[in-house]
């Protein structure tokens, strides 16, 4: 089984494009029991590259698509809302379940890269997590609930044979 852990970025200042002084803390700290990784990947944004980088992973590679979900999305599918709320939204067929498959896209490629019993870390932006784990998922059937992640929490997806089978909510206990 390969799997892949997508995790929303630490904490920034409001406002800000980098991670605060806490956010690097926060990472450094969920680093230490994370990976290892044979692939990590974050968005352009600086904010989900520093939580790659405070956490202790080299990045391979930044993706414009983990960045922004767009307006479009952001009026069907406002960021934050219940993990199920983003599943009931993409078997609607719209703008988020088309920006869904994008992702799903991206981490089956993943997927299919890495070898069995093998990891990648995926760093980006709330909604974002939630979006790109229940497009992964529809096919299955598998039920993912939770509220909206916060920093540095995620979903870990479970792969194999190519199929994305199930998932694990990660959450940051303070």
């Amino acid at each position: 089984m390969k799997t892949i852990e997508i995790r929303r970025h630490s904490m920034r200042t409001p406002g800000e494009d980098h991670l605060s002084r806490q956010g690097v803390t926060l990472a450094r700290l969920m680093g230490q029991n994370l990976g290892p990784f044979d692939r990590v990947i974050t968005s352009t944004f600086p904010r989900a590259f520093e939580t790659a980088i405070a956490m202790g992973f080299a990045v391979d590679e930044q993706l414009a698509l983990m960045s922004t979900y767009g307006n479009d999305v952001g009026r069907e599918a406002p960021w934050p809302q219940r993990i199920e709320v983003y599943a009931e939204m993409f078997k609607r067929g719209g703008a988020m379940t088309k920006y869904g498959k994008k992702l799903a896209k991206i981490y089956t490629e993943l997927a299919d890269y890495l070898p069995d019993g093998r990891a990648a870390l995926v760093v980006n932006h709330g909604g974002i997590v939630e979006m790109g784990a229940v497009a992964c998922l529809a096919e299955t059937g598998f039920r993912v609930e939770g509220d909206a992640v916060s920093y540095c929490e995620g979903i870990r997806l479970f792969w194999e044979d190519g199929k994305c089978l199930k998932a694990e909510v990660l959450r940051v206990s303070m």
